[in-house]
């Protein structure tokens, strides 16, 4: 397939897919979603995180598996993708910044999804998101963070802050890691996924939807238990799991 094609032909296409999903994801999180039991709405997510995937022209491969029920998922931050990929596999409540609640479409679907908003300008705001997830794990549901804290390349982890971490901890519940890479036809880590520096969410989606085998790589690692642990040293063990499955 020609980069001609790619970016011609099959780009405008997949817009107009992208579209029809995005409104049958509307319809799921105003009718669908909200009467189901959280089983139920777990399974509506990963549907159509996957669809969505496909939509975008992007394969997944998953190795691993992850533990039902409670855990907080740890991730690297690669790309706005990051959450497509993980909910394909491990259906989650994520933490976001709270500018993400006010954007169209957007912003009430991720909402409708349990998301768990942080206002970052407010230094004493992560004490009160740290109770919302400590009390969201208690009850049971999977919840995911990037301790990155934003996005990289893909070709080396940040430094893991160990703060969001604090409420495994708090909860009893243990930490499920997970490593994401993006490959393409002629890269083993791709440029195209990469949501960095002063891309613009459209640079990024057209990035992502014109790209040449484009690939999602989600390892499931073993869960880590959080027993009597400092969550400095957590976050360092994290990270050096993650790293050594990527690099």
């Amino acid at each position: 397939m020609s980069r001609a094609w790619s970016t011609w032909v099959l780009g405008p296409w997949r817009l107009l897919g992208i579209v029809v999903h995005i409104v049958r994801g509307l319809w799921l999180a105003r009718i669908a979603y909200v009467d189901r039991p959280p089983g139920e709405r777990d399974e509506v997510v990963r549907r159509w995180s996957q669809q969505l995937l496909k939509v975008l022209g992007v394969t997944l491969v998953v190795e691993g598996h992850a533990r039902p029920g409670a855990k907080l998922v740890v991730s690297n931050h690669v790309s706005w993708l990051d959450i497509v990929a993980i909910n394909s596999v491990v259906p989650s409540r994520f933490v976001s910044k709270a500018e993400v609640a006010v954007w169209p479409v957007v912003g009430y679907m991720v909402t409708a999804a349990g998301t768990l908003y942080l206002q970052r300008e407010r230094r004493r705001d992560a004490m009160r998101v740290l109770g919302l997830m400590s009390d969201a794990l208690r009850d049971g549901y999977t919840v995911a963070v990037f301790p990155e804290g934003t996005t990289g390349d893909g070709r080396a982890l940040m430094h893991f802050h160990a703060n969001m971490l604090q409420a495994a901890i708090d909860a009893k519940e243990p930490v499920q890691p997970v490593a994401l890479r993006y490959s393409d036809a002629t890269h083993d880590i791709s440029p195209a996924a990469a949501f960095v520096g002063d891309t613009t969410l459209w640079q990024s989606l057209w990035g992502v939807i014109t790209a040449q085998g484009l690939t999602v790589h989600v390892n499931v690692l073993p869960l880590q238990a959080v027993d009597h642990a400092d969550r400095r040293a957590l976050a360092e063990l994290l990270s050096t799991r993650i790293a050594d499955c990527l690099y």
